[in-house]
């Protein structure tokens, strides 16, 4: 029972993260601002390196490094 209840703790919550948004609009400097557990962070931080390239921040017509925090939920079944 205490392996179950240990499993649907860890398969479900929200990892926070908090990136970069270079001016070419590529993502760096990501890293966990809020942890739930060690596989959903390290899953979490694999989906946001693969995302495609953002749109950069835009101050006076120019593009500029902009950080950004991105809240992903994890419910498992």
């Amino acid at each position: 029972a205490r392996r179950q209840r240990q499993m649907c703790i860890r398969d479900r919550g929200q990892v926070v993260l908090q990136f970069v948004v270079e001016r070419d609009g590529s993502i760096g400097d990501i890293k966990v601002v809020k942890s739930v557990d060690p596989y959903l962070d390290k899953e979490a931080l694999r989906v946001v390196k693969t995302m495609p390239k953002w749109k950069p921040g835009m101050q006076r017509g120019k593009p500029v490094r902009c950080r950004f925090t991105l809240p992903v939920r994890f419910r498992l079944q």
